[in-house]
Parts: structure tokens; sequence; C-alpha cells
């Protein structure tokens, strides 16, 4: 279907709670466009199979126009039914990732639009500007949440939306989203930040859009432009300085909000204001913009801070109630806070470059100044997964920088371990991490705790990495342009891969063989070694114990197998314990002699 028809079946959707009459309304206007002719019986047809799609469970925009769209043609009476036959359409992109589960249907110059969208975006904007603004999206929230009640002098909300070139339809539907399922009385403003975009239906045709607001909604939305790229941490700190809301919630631009996604955030602000909160994020895919349901989790990192998900406490679990807040290690992207306290103690930490660390930073800074971390189960968003990034290519490299910075204020003696993870030096590692004379007085201003007392009481999960004897790659001397590396995730089994020396083969040594948090084990049984996370591997009972000296082999000192490279059944080359016949490796830094 072209847009037009798109329009108007959107248009439709959204509005079918009307009678009868509305359906007729609509799909005459679509069938004297089409043929000219007043309404056929076809039309009634039609308006059952809407109701019958929109009384499903769970249904989507998405799903209805999908279902239309596969709908069986009605003959007008008194005319006989035409077959046409399927046009196949070449696929111009076969190796697209756009292509690979998405767009069969699309016209060569359809493809051809679509392709140039996502590379520019990142996700699918050829089908974003095809779907209403107020599109259905489903309630995935625990059962339990659709029960709570959430008293009514709740605190006000300035909702910021951070963004560099995104696709105007998106932005949209986030701004239409918020509006829509935030009660007026709680929405204080929409904060639009804008890091510099370069795309022209940013400026004119985004302020139209906000004049359209405005109509309904005078003054509701404001629009802060950056006159240079700054960072999305920049951007976020530009958009909490103007806001005027009792709660500050600073999201991405391209997200859309769950029912109910203010209250039970304002209402465990409104119970205690030292908390800083984080939604539970939906997975909205980048190809086809369909949502993926995810479980609550707490938000962590690894040493090099990257972030990532660990598990609740234990007496979370225990508790039964899926719907319970959480306390969490860290924090991702999205952050809501009392606006004041966010301010109180020390916002984000300006010195960041890009992204990338400053959510970390906040979550340790938060637990060891006298607030908490917590995830609210019953606040949930759904966010679109990027097949790429707006910013830099390798976002590796601000990334290495802002977890250097991080260490230096804020790990103590614990800030070698971040040095280990990206393979550095531990000491004059020459890289700029900029000045941290103000984030250190902030630090003794508040009078913060320790970052061992974090480590103890917060996130015992993080295992330092201790009494190393050296660290880097290790690789091995029959084919030294192979270097062990942790392999896909999720899974649990290394690989042999070509060295790059980044984190993924960045292992560590001492009596055991780390990494990235991860012992290397021989199972036992087979000849496949494994990397699983130390505690979890002793209680399997893996044997995690490793003799290894410089330019020697790798051996399990239960087993008494090596760790070595051998040849696959299609010819590559794996990791296999074996027998030792020989095989030495090295590991790129020593810190003790071995």
């Amino acid at each position: 279907p072209d847009s037009r028809q798109l329009t108007r079946t959107s248009a439709f959707t959204s509005s079918h709670q009307n009678n009868s009459r509305s359906y007729q309304c609509l799909f005459y206007t679509q069938h004297e466009i089409t043929s000219g002719h007043g309404v056929q019986p076809s039309a009634f047809l039609f308006a059952r199979r809407i109701k019958q799609i929109l009384r499903s469970p769970l249904v989507s925009t998405v799903n209805v126009m999908n279902k239309l769209d596969k709908r069986e043609p009605t003959a007008p009476q008194g005319m006989a039914e035409v077959k046409e036959e399927k046009k196949v359409v070449r696929k111009l992109y076969p190796n697209s990732a756009l292509f690979s589960r998405w767009g069969d249907e699309l016209s060569e110059e359809e493809q051809k639009e679509a392709e140039r969208l996502f590379q520019r975006y990142g996700y699918n904007a050829f089908l974003s500007d095809r779907l209403p603004l107020n599109r259905e999206i489903p309630d995935t929230r625990p059962r339990r949440c659709a029960e709570k009640k959430y008293p009514e002098d709740l605190p006000t909300v300035s909702v910021v939306l951070i963004y560099l070139d995104e696709a105007l339809s998106v932005i949209k539907r986030a701004v239409h989203s918020i509006i829509d399922k935030t009660p007026a009385r709680l929405l204080k403003e929409i904060i639009l930040v804008d890091d510099h975009s370069t795309n022209e239906d940013l400026k004119e045709n985004l302020d139209e859009y906000i004049s359209y607001v405005h109509e309904e909604h005078p003054g509701l939305v404001r629009k802060v432009r950056h006159s240079e790229q700054l960072g999305l941490t920049q951007a976020r700190l530009s958009g909490w300085k103007v806001a005027k809301g009792d709660v500050v919630a600073i999201l991405d631009a391209h997200i859309e909000v769950h029912v109910q996604w203010a209250e039970p955030l304002l209402a465990r602000i409104k119970e205690d204001r030292t908390v800083i909160l984080t939604p539970v994020f939906d997975n909205v895919r980048y190809y086809d913009l369909t949502l993926i349901p995810y479980v609550a989790a707490a938000d962590a990192f690894d040493w090099a801070l990257w972030c990532m998900y660990e598990s609740f406490r234990p007496e979370w679990y225990e508790l039964k109630d899926d719907s319970r807040p959480a306390k969490s290690p860290s924090i991702m992207g999205i952050v809501v806070a009392d606006r004041k306290f966010f301010g109180e103690i020390g916002s984000l930490d300006g010195g960041m470059k890009i992204y990338g660390g400053e959510n970390v930073e906040l979550g340790i800074r938060v637990w060891l100044c006298g607030g908490s971390i917590e995830v609210i189960p019953c606040s949930k968003i759904a966010h679109i997964e990027r097949a790429r990034k707006p910013y830099l290519p390798d976002l590796s490299v601000t990334m290495k920088r802002n977890a250097l910075r991080v260490a230096e204020v804020w790990l103590d003696e614990y800030k070698y371990n971040v040095n280990i993870a990206w393979n550095l030096p531990l000491e004059n590692h020459g890289i700029d991490i900029g000045d941290v004379s103000e984030r250190k007085k902030l630090r003794e201003r508040l009078n913060c705790k320790p970052f061992k007392w974090y480590l103890d009481n917060i996130y015992p999960q993080l295992d330092p990495l201790q009494n190393l004897l050296g660290y880097g790659a290790l690789i091995n001397d029959l084919k030294p342009e192979l270097c062990i590396d942790q392999g896909p995730i999720p899974g649990n089994r290394p690989i042999a891969y070509i060295c790059h020396y980044q984190s993924s083969q960045v292992c560590s040594q001492s009596h055991c063989i780390y990494c990235l948090n991860r012992c290397l084990v021989d199972p036992g049984t087979g000849d496949d070694p494994g990397l699983y996370k130390c505690k979890a591997a002793q209680q399997k009972k893996f044997h995690t114990l490793w003799d290894f000296t410089q330019n020697g082999p790798i051996q399990n000192r239960e087993t008494k197998r090596c760790l070595e490279i051998a040849t696959g059944q299609s010819g590559e080359d794996i990791l296999v314990l074996q027998q030792c016949s020989g095989q030495k490796w090295k590991i790129q830094n020593l810190i003790k002699g071995n």
C-alpha cells in the first residue's frame, strides 16, 4: 500500500472505538478513491475483520496493519473475482541487516529509500514514517502492576529527550506517547535537547510539530539546541539545567513509554528523594519496530565499565513479587531523579567525552555518597535498538578514556582493574583523562564511602583481579596470529581468533585464568574448554586451576590436560583440551616473573 492508504488505515485503527458508521465512512473514502463506486457489502466484511483484529490480545498497530495486508480480498457483487499473479520483486540488498527479516513486499524504489534511511539512522525509519504516532504497544508489565494505586499528589516531572540526527517520526512518536500516557497534572514539560543534528527536518518541520502540539498543550514542549556537538553526557546536563519539574526523567528520543509509566517512578521518589530510578526497557527491533518484552534485571558493569545486566539480589526473588522495586549496582542510560537531589549529588560528570561510563560513574557515586539506585518493574519504556550508533563508529576510544577517569576518582586501590580490563599499562598509560580535581573535591565534600564498601555491600559479584602474574592477550606460538577470545555472547565457549588485543581478548592470570571476569575451566568431560563466572564454575565443580609460565604450556592442574589449538572438522582453528603436545603460550604483560 502507498503512504496515503497507510495513513487512512492508521487513522482508522486509532479511532476503533467509534461506532460502525466510522468504519463504513473510512472504507467508503478508500473505495471511492480506488473504484469510484459507493459502499459495497465488502465494506461490512472489512469492518468485521477490523473488529476481530482489535479484539485479539496484545494487538499492536504493526500487527493490525500486517493482518489487514493479509486479509482475503472480497470482490464487489456482480463481479468475478480476478486472481492477480504475485509479482516477484528483486532484492536489491540481500546482505543488508534491514532486509534479512523484513521488506519482502517492497518495490525496488521503496527498497532504495528504506536502505538509505537505514544507513542514516541505524533503524527502520522508512517503516517508522508510515506508522501512526499513537500506535498501540502491548502492556508488558508484571501482572500486579495494573492493580496498584498511586497517590494523587505526586510530584511533577520534566521529561528530557536527547537526540542526535534522529528520524523526525521517531521523535514525534516519543512526544506523542509521553503526552498520551502521562497524566496532564503530572507532566510539567517535555524538553527536546538536540546535540547539533544535521537533519533539516529537525529544524522547521520539528518546530511546526511543536506549534501543533501547543495548540492543545500551550508551552508544553521546549527545544534546546547545542551550537556544536557536545556528546550525550552534556546533552543530558543541558536538559536537566533548564528543567522546572520536581522530578527530571532523562530519556533517549527513540522511545515510546508504556501505560502508567510515570506514576510508579514519581510515587517512589515521593517516598524517598535520595533514590535514583530507572524503568525497565523493552526492546524495539531496529528492522521491523516490533516490541520484544524484557524482564526486570539489575544494571551492572564489568571492570572495563561496560554496562551489562545481572540478577537482582536473592532477597528480591524470595519476595515472589516481580512488581516490587529492586536495588541495582548501577544505572543504564535512562535516569529518573528528584531534580534538586540530582544536583546536590553532583549530577553527571561534565568531563566525560561523548558517552560511555557516565552512567556507571553516577551509580557508584550515588551509592557511595548517600543515595541508592533502584529498578522499577512497573515502569516500562520501549527503546529502539540501533544497528549502529550515531556518534563514533568505535566508542571504545572514548569509553576507555572515560573509564580511566572514573577509576581515578572513585575506585581507590581497585583502579588497576580498569587498566587490566583495557589491556593498558598499570602506570603511565598515556591517555589524557582531563582535570578530575573538582570531582575529587565533590567526593570529599559529600563525605563518600570508600569503594571497598561498594564491593562488599552493593556489588559483591564484581570480583577484583588479585595476585596477578600477567594480563593481556594470550598468544599461541604455533599460530602467533591467533589469540584466546571470549567468543560469542551469550555463550560459554572461548575461541581462537585473529589477535586484535581489545577487551574480548584481555585475559589475566594468577592460578586461575580470567577472561572478562569469567574463569577459564576444564569441565572434566569432553574436549571443549569453558568460560564461566568463577563462583558458578566452583559450584559446578569445574576445574579452574591452571599452571602456566611465560612461553610455556597452559595446563590444568587437576586434569593435566592442556589448552591447545587444533583443526576443526571444517578446517578451522579451534581451542581444545587434550593431552599436552608441547604448544606454548605467552601473555602480553607480565607483572611478576613466573
